[in-house]
């Protein structure tokens, strides 16, 4: 297995709940760090959400390893942005088998 090309500057992202005086919440993004990834384009699918085309993009992202629990780890709630890419975190495993790399299974929501 080759080493990846970790050539993108991404940001992860965190959920947070915000209350909103009315006894709810409404949900915010909050920069937990910076990491360095490779990103790898899977097959996409155009779908339609609430009356908009949507065109979905599977990624691999990889990036360096983290033990569990790592705040540098990314988690599936989580999400990565690119500017004004942005990357929902779908799931995270480890790349190879001494844990080096991690590659977290993304999508990328556009609409179109």
């Amino acid at each position: 297995m080759s080493l990846p090309r970790l050539n993108r500057r991404l940001t992860l992202e965190g959920p947070s709940r915000v209350p909103d005086d009315s006894g709810g919440f409404s949900e915010s993004w909050t920069s937990l760090g910076v990491l360095w990834a490779e990103l790898v384009a899977r097959t996409g699918r155009e779908t339609v959400a609430s009356g908009a085309a949507v065109s979905t993009v599977p990624y691999a992202v990889i990036v360096r390893g983290a033990p569990v629990g790592h705040p540098e780890r990314p988690k599936p709630e989580q999400r990565f942005r690119d500017g004004n890419r942005v990357f929902h975190i779908r799931s995270v495993a480890e790349r190879d088998p001494d844990g080096s790399y991690l590659i977290c299974m993304s999508d990328e929501e556009v609409v179109i």
